[in-house]
């Protein structure tokens, strides 16, 4: 297994055409810098716009030029205050080229797995590792044997044809 820094995970979109996104978590306030951004969001202040610049800057370069963008987000209705928050933020991802889908959980099949990753050309998944106090290491464990990409992918395939499309859901 090998580890990812964020500047490897952006040599990953800028060499693969194709990357996709599985979150299953409710919430990542414990990731770093998220409860400053939800707080934000339930209080309704406006976001940071430096809380995201690096990612958004990413995703306009390679979402839609070099790579397609991906994301399904598995969600539990009635929605926490993370996915409120979650749901209202998200517009500039997909301003950023990103293409966001929300899969309510009761819709996902029973044996998700409980695990974020990102597979890029059904070749390398990268997996986030989160702490048990919901906090995530920093970087991505990623990996190449064909068995469990070949796995993330038929997972996408599935979910991503279930999911529905951010403008429709948010409605």
């Amino acid at each position: 297994m090998l580890h990812l820094a964020f500047d490897d995970l952006a040599d990953a979109f800028r060499t693969h055409r194709r990357a996709f996104h599985l979150e299953v978590r409710d919430d990542y306030s414990g990731v770093a810098g998220e409860a400053d951004r939800v707080r934000r969001f339930l209080n309704g202040e406006p976001q940071d716009p430096a809380a995201s610049a690096r990612w958004h800057a990413l995703m306009r370069e390679v979402a839609g030029v070099a790579c397609a963008v991906q994301r399904v987000r598995v969600i539990t209705e009635p929605h926490g205050d993370y996915t409120r928050f979650a749901v209202g933020t998200t517009v500039p991802n997909l301003q950023a080229g990103e293409d966001i889908r929300w899969l309510p959980r009761q819709d996902a099949p029973p044996d998700l797995p409980d695990d974020d990753w990102w597979l890029f050309d059904d070749e390398l998944a990268a997996y986030t590792v989160f702490e048990r106090d919901g906090s995530a290491l920093p970087g991505w464990a990623a990996i190449t044997d064909p068995v469990i990409t070949a796995y993330c992918a038929q997972l996408r395939d599935q979910l991503w044809g279930k999911a529905i499309p951010h403008n429709e859901y948010a409605k």
